[in-house]
């Protein structure tokens, strides 16, 4: 298609319009190149490419993890996530949120892997209250290291590592966004256009992502991922 375009403006257009086509073929070619990489992991319809999953047979998870007005929103109880069938690496990811109610706790879970469970080995992105941008580090045998220490994750802890500047969340009914880079064996998380925290050394450099359910109502919307190298 473009080489038939070429070809006619060869024929037909002046040198100067000529230069013009040209510029505008390159701009084209370029925005398509970004929209290939760029993917959108909501469609904001349905579930399409996640599932749910909650340690606890009796739950409806068409009523615990649902769209509603064009964002993903779940209940919060009990504690469980949506995750994606895929699994990714080397990438850039980039999710809105907001607590429509109560402002209590939540996480983006980035390199999820193994079967599923209620604490399923992964790193989060936090979403509690006033922790936004803290850095948890889940499943046995895990590492990463932040701010020049290394921690591990054991049977019975977790650790949660803090955030490197003061809590820049919006007040609640207002939407957030987190802009995380997943490359190589680094995490590198922006809370609202803020570097906020940055992992390196991590064990785990693939995996599934998740949105976490864990106490009270929180809406997702407009989940994008971009390959890097």
């Amino acid at each position: 298609m473009f080489k038939k375009l070429l070809l006619l403006a060869c024929n037909k257009f002046k040198p100067i319009t000529m230069k013009t086509f040209l510029i505008s073929l390159l701009m084209l070619v370029a925005v398509s190149g970004f929209a290939k990489k760029k993917q959108s992991l909501f469609n904001g319809k349905d579930l399409n490419g996640w599932y749910a999953y909650v340690n606890d047979p009796k739950v409806d998870l068409n009523k615990y993890f649902y769209v509603k007005d064009g964002v993903i929103e779940t209940v919060g109880n009990p504690v469980g996530y949506l995750r994606t069938k895929k699994e990714f690496s080397n990438y850039r990811l980039h999710v809105e949120w907001r607590y429509p109610e109560n402002e209590v706790n939540s996480g983006i879970m980035l390199h999820v892997t193994g079967p599923d469970k209620i604490w399923v080995s992964h790193y989060q992105a936090n979403l509690k209250h006033t922790g936004v941008g803290d850095i948890v580090v889940h499943g046995v045998g895990q590492k990463a290291t932040i701010g020049g220490k290394e921690y591990v994750s054991t049977e019975k802890d977790k650790p949660a590592v803090p955030k490197m500047n003061p809590a820049n969340e919006k007040p609640g009914g207002e939407w957030n966004t987190y802009d995380i880079v997943c490359k190589g064996n680094t995490i590198e998380v922006k809370v609202n256009g803020l570097l906020q925290n940055m992992a390196t050394n991590c064990s785990t450099t693939k995996g599934a992502i998740a949105l976490q359910a864990e106490g009270c109502k929180i809406q997702f919307r407009n989940i994008w991922i971009e390959k890097i190298k």
